[in-house]
C-alpha cells in the first residue's frame, strides 16, 4: 500500500515536471509579446495592430546601424490601423509572404509592408498625410496583386509581412538584417519571436512564401529547418530585384508570383 502510494506520488510529480519543461523549451521572448489570441474573438486586424504596438525601439544593434521604428508616430498608427481594419477585419486564416525587413519609404512610413503612401491612397483607398514618394518594391507588389484580382481578392487570402519586423538604415540608406553578421545574430531572437507570434494568429503553417531567393531565403530556410515553423517555404524573386534589374521582364515575374500564390492557396486548403 505504501509502495503504491509512493509510486503514484512519483508519477504525479513527474507529470508536472515534464509539463513545465515542455512549456519552457522555447527560448525566452526578447520582445513584449502580446498574449496568444488563438482562442479569443480578436480579428486578424486586432492581432496585427497589437503586435505592432508591442514592438519596442530599444533593440540592441551594432553601431552605426540605426533602427527604423515608426510605431511612435500617430499618423503611422492611424494609417496601418485603417488599412488592417479595412482588409483584415475578420478571423480568417491567411498565408504569409515574408520580405526582408521594412524599408524607409514603405512600411517605415505607412506601417504597412510593401505599401508606399502612393499605393496606400490610390490602390487601397486610404487617404494619408505622407509625402507621396514611391517605393520600387511597392510598385511590383501591387502589380501582382492587381493581376491576382486586386486588393479585395488578394488580402482575404494573404498577409504580407517581413521576417524581421523592424527595419534598419546605415549611412541614410536601407540596410538588411543579413548585411552584417553581428546584426543578424542580435536580431535573430526577435525574428524567431515574430514567427512564433504570427503562428498564434490564424496563419497557415503549411506553406509560406519568401520574397527573395538569395540571402533572405537561405536564412529563412535554415531557421525553418531548426524551428519547423512551416511545412514548406517557397522562394520568389524579390520585388526590388525585379524592378531594379529585370524590369523589362516584369510580366514574366508577375506570372511566376501568380502561379505560386495559387499553389499556396491549394496547399493550405488541402491541409485543412
Amino acid at each position: 500500500m505504501c509502495l503504491n502510494l509512493r509510486f503514484f506520488e512519483w508519477m504525479y510529480t513527474r507529470f508536472f515536471v515534464n509539463l513545465f519543461q515542455a512549456r519552457t523549451d522555447r527560448p525566452p521572448s526578447t520582445v513584449n509579446r502580446p498574449p496568444s489570441t488563438k482562442k479569443t474573438k480578436m480579428t486578424f486586424a486586432d492581432q496585427i495592430i497589437a503586435f505592432n504596438q508591442s514592438l519596442s525601439p530599444d533593440w540592441d544593434i551594432p553601431e552605426p546601424v540605426e533602427l527604423l521604428y515608426p510605431y511612435d508616430r500617430p499618423e503611422t498608427m492611424a494609417a496601418l490601423t485603417t488599412f488592417y481594419q479595412k482588409y483584415y477585419g475578420d478571423r480568417n486564416s491567411r498565408i504569409c509572404l515574408f520580405g526582408i525587413n521594412p524599408g524607409r519609404f514603405g512600411a517605415a512610413v505607412t506601417g504597412v509592408p510593401f505599401t508606399d503612401p502612393i499605393r496606400l491612397e490610390s490602390v487601397c483607398g486610404i487617404d494619408n498625410p505622407f509625402s507621396k514618394k514611391p517605393e520600387l518594391s511597392s510598385v511590383f507588389v501591387y502589380e501582382f496583386i492587381e493581376a491576382f484580382g486586386g486588393v479585395e481578392a488578394f488580402y482575404p487570402h494573404f498577409c504580407i509581412t517581413s521576417l524581421c519586423p523592424l527595419g534598419f538604415v546605415k549611412d541614410g540608406k536601407n540596410y538588411n538584417y543579413y548585411d552584417d553578421r553581428e546584426l543578424e545574430e542580435r536580431v535573430t531572437p526577435h525574428i524567431v519571436d515574430h514567427l512564433h507570434t504570427l503562428l498564434d494568429f490564424p496563419v497557415s503553417n503549411t506553406v509560406a512564401l519568401c520574397l527573395g531567393r538569395g540571402k533572405n531565403y537561405e536564412y529563412f530556410r535554415k531557421l525553418n529547418d531548426t524551428h519547423r515553423f512551416f511545412g514548406e517555404v517557397i522562394p520568389l524573386p524579390h520585388p526590388r530585384w525585379v524592378m531594379q534589374y529585370r524590369r523589362k521582364r516584369m510580366e514574366e515575374f508577375v506570372q511566376e508570383y501568380l502561379t505560386q500564390l495559387r499553389y499556396a492557396i491549394d496547399a493550405a486548403a488541402s491541409a485543412t
